[in-house]
């Protein structure tokens, strides 16, 4: 990838709701993103449950085309929710499917993590658990800025569109970061 090139972005987020504040965050990333970076969005709502004895017939269509989509972009961004201090099921079902060899897809790939919650800890615990699975796929999770939205409720409307314009930069800082650790790693 060149220095001029756009970077490309999947980004998906952990609850299915259409209203979530996590897929809110993810209409704001489009709406503050750079100018160099596009953004698509994915939609893990058709990935069935995990199964090795379906695994072992091949991949669900909606499985292929989520590790296909992954190891197209350049980078991913994941805006995960925080259910009883972890990651909810749907996003680890999610990345237990994509990970399934050959080949999975988030070896090397540039991730940026982000979240909403109704907490005051924003989603620390839940991106915590998300950062231990990806060290273990030897995924390059970009460290800083940390995008962890507290208090939720304050910060979003009722269609789950982040108003927040604080929470709006924290978005926008880690999205131009995503791009330089993109281009970095890249480089090396």
């Amino acid at each position: 990838m060149s220095e001029r090139s756009s970077i490309n972005v999947l980004a998906f987020a952990g609850s299915l709701r259409t209203a979530s504040w996590n897929r809110g965050l993810l209409r704001a990333a489009q709406q503050v993103l750079p100018s160099d970076v596009t953004i698509d969005v994915f939609d893990i709502s058709n990935i069935p449950l995990y199964s090795e004895d379906v695994r072992q017939r091949g991949f669900p269509p909606a499985v292929q085309t989520f590790r296909e989509r992954i190891r197209a972009a350049d980078a991913l961004l994941i805006a995960t929710p925080e259910y009883n201090y972890s990651v909810p099921g749907v996003l680890k079902n999610a990345i237990d499917w994509a990970s399934r060899p050959p080949d999975q897809p988030f070896q090397d790939k540039p991730i940026a993590l982000m979240g909403a919650s109704a907490g005051t800890a924003g989603t620390t615990r839940a991106q915590h658990h998300l950062r231990q699975s990806f060290v273990y796929l030897d995924g390059r999770l970009l460290a800083r800025p940390e995008v962890l939205i507290p208090a939720a409720a304050q910060r979003f409307d009722e269609q789950g569109n982040l108003t927040d314009e604080p929470s709006k930069k924290l978005v926008a800082d880690l999205l131009v970061a995503l791009a330089a650790w993109t281009r970095r790693l890249s480089r090396s």
